[in-house]
């Protein structure tokens, strides 16, 4: 029977699968970008192209499975389908929270997940609030040497632990302690949110010290403190919780201030991703990789072929969308005036 972290994961996958654990009233954003249909794009559809890199690692598309889950039955059938299609399609594979992995071998599988995806980009993670809990470098180079990740993400995740029962709340001094991480861990270290959103003022001071990538992890997607509030046994947290339902910074709001702030840094597109539509709009304003999880959460309990099916509608909608306004690669993608965003034109620039 599961006890403790590892039921809490359980309990997260059954939520994110069956509750309504989306922020009310809150979208991405990127309803407000358009693009401009281009009739006479003078390109061949069959050699669109969006491979890029990630992690020194080649991509056939732009595109992250993102962190989700690990530590449990469930979680271990989630991932392993994961893993094996995201070798399949060429796509950077993030797994869940690997504490659990630190503190037991209970369902180690789950995270063991290098041998169904030998060649692309895999990312460890757990959450930056852990090293103000006993955590660090140490801890850190031991989850990457066991799972042979090549990189580890810290998660900020400041409102979920305060809606979580017994959750984890001391985030003072994080900053230095993150640094410390940086420059002793032998990996590229990233950071992301949770569904809240990191802005470009955070976003500095992160890069600042050391890590390497930001995933802004935008609001419009799956709400952290929804889905702890279903779990939550407290009736003063579940009330209080509803007052935070649309808390966040869009998706949207996320790129465009990090990307002023940070011009050349990787920067990671999560948070209410849906379509290759929605892809290719965070591009265009940014992104350097577009990060999906939810979305791919149910064909993830079914099989690998029903994750890569799911994959590959995504890489067709973002190929289909680059042979709409004419753009041939991820370059011409970045820089299309084709795009018309909050009722602006780019063509009129």
């Amino acid at each position: 029977m599961e006890k403790g972290i590892n039921q809490r994961k359980t309990e997260h996958i059954r939520l994110c699968l069956e509750g309504e654990v989306e922020g009310v009233n809150k979208s991405t954003g990127l309803e407000g970008i358009h693009f401009l249909h281009n009739a006479l794009p003078e390109i061949d559809f069959a050699e669109i192209s969006f491979a890029t890199s990630f992690l020194n690692k080649a991509l056939q598309a732009p595109f992250l499975v993102s962190s989700m889950t690990g530590g449990s039955e469930l979680a271990t059938t989630i991932n392993q389908n994961l893993a094996l299609a995201a070798e399949q399609k060429g796509w950077a594979l993030a797994i869940g929270s690997t504490r659990a992995f630190l503190e037991s071998d209970q369902h180690k599988e789950s995270f063991l997940i290098r041998q169904q995806a030998p060649t692309v980009p895999l990312i460890v993670n757990i959450g930056a609030v852990q090293l103000n809990y006993g955590y660090g470098a140490e801890e850190c180079q031991r989850i990457i040497d066991k799972t042979e990740a090549d990189s580890i993400v810290l998660h900020l995740n400041s409102l979920q632990e305060a809606v979580q029962d017994g959750g984890d709340l001391n985030f003072k001094d994080l900053l230095p302690k993150i640094e410390q991480v940086c420059k002793q861990v032998n990996a590229p270290v990233g950071v992301k949110e949770v569904g809240f959103g990191i802005d470009g003022e955070a976003a500095e001071r992160l890069y600042d010290a050391g890590i390497s990538y930001i995933d802004v992890a935008g609001a419009g997607g799956t709400s952290w403190s929804q889905v702890e509030k279903l779990r939550s046994k407290d009736p003063l947290k579940k009330a209080a919780a509803e007052a935070f339902n649309n808390w966040g910074n869009p998706t949207k709001d996320c790129l465009v201030s990090v990307r002023s702030q940070l011009p050349d840094a990787p920067l990671v597109a999560s948070g209410g991703m849906k379509t290759g539509v929605d892809a290719a709009k965070a591009i265009t304003i940014g992104a350097d990789v577009i990060g999906y999880a939810r979305h791919l959460l149910q064909a993830a309990t079914e099989s690998a072929e029903a994750v890569v099916q799911t994959m590959e509608q995504l890489e067709l909608e973002l190929k289909m969308t680059m042979f709409g306004i004419g753009a041939v690669n991820l370059d011409e993608l970045k820089n299309t005036k084709r795009v018309s965003i909050n009722g602006r034109s780019l063509l009129d620039t």
